[in-house]
């Protein structure tokens, strides 16, 4: 490790730490869901391992209790994770250069928290390694805190309250991270109509309102960014 590296690595960490405690309600609840949807310790670790994302596994945990079609669970994992498509657009030129090894890691711990608390210093700072050290500390951090928090819900599941309302301080914790990203028009656009369609479509069968509203907001988005992108060009 370079010492830019290690020096934007404590930046990012320190920057990011606030954010990283938000992560443990959501991390809390997912293991609970998981173990509430019949998963044996080792199912609900593997699937947090691999799936890595709150959205998409407690989106597909409903369908899988109910006998969903294969085809469904998987298309709704894939979409309500389809963020990460835009996200990765915004962090591709900040973190280009690397190896293979390191783009792959960093797609990997690619989290909401992170993007949201990173990329306007990344955008900013002309360092490639220190871009690297900034985006990858906090991000395998959270990495880090959401399995252990998981495995936590998962363990402990009898013995946790219900009346703690660990889904609303998860709610909150969110509200938290869509503040920052709120001050890029496209990503505000995104929200307004993903979350108007949501409302609007919340009667539909299967959950599929939540399909069709993260669809247009990223939609809504990459428009709002086309236009503004013409507009600079102008």
């Amino acid at each position: 490790m370079s010492p830019s590296f290690r020096a934007g690595a404590r930046e990012g960490f320190r920057l990011c730490l606030p954010v990283s405690v938000g992560i443990i309600p959501w991390a809390l609840v997912t293991g609970l869901a998981m173990v509430g949807a019949g998963f044996t310790v080792v199912q609900a670790m593997g699937m947090s391992l691999i799936v890595f994302g709150a959205t998409a596994q407690l989106g597909t945990l409903p369908l899988i209790v109910a006998g969903a079609p294969l085809w469904l669970i998987v298309a709704t994992a894939l979409v309500v994770n389809l963020r990460f498509v835009i996200f990765s657009a915004a962090l591709a030129r900040p973190l280009s250069g690397g190896t293979l090894a390191q783009r792959w890691l960093c797609g990997y711990a690619l989290t909401d928290g992170v993007f949201a608390t990173t990329l306007e210093h990344l955008r900013s700072e002309p360092d490639p390694q220190r871009r690297l050290g900034f985006y990858l500390a906090p991000s395998l951090w959270c990495a880090l805190i959401w399995q252990t928090s998981t495995l936590v819900g998962v363990l402990a599941a009898g013995s946790i309250p219900r009346n703690w309302s660990l889904e609303f301080m998860a709610s909150i914790a969110l509200l938290v991270l869509l503040v920052p990203m709120s001050k890029v028009r496209p990503m505000l656009l995104a929200m307004i109509a993903g979350g108007a369609l949501a409302v609007l479509l919340r009667g539909m069968p299967l959950r599929l309102g939540v399909m069709v509203a993260i669809l247009g907001g990223i939609a809504a988005g990459f428009a709002a960014e086309h236009w503004q992108a013409r507009g600079a060009s102008r």
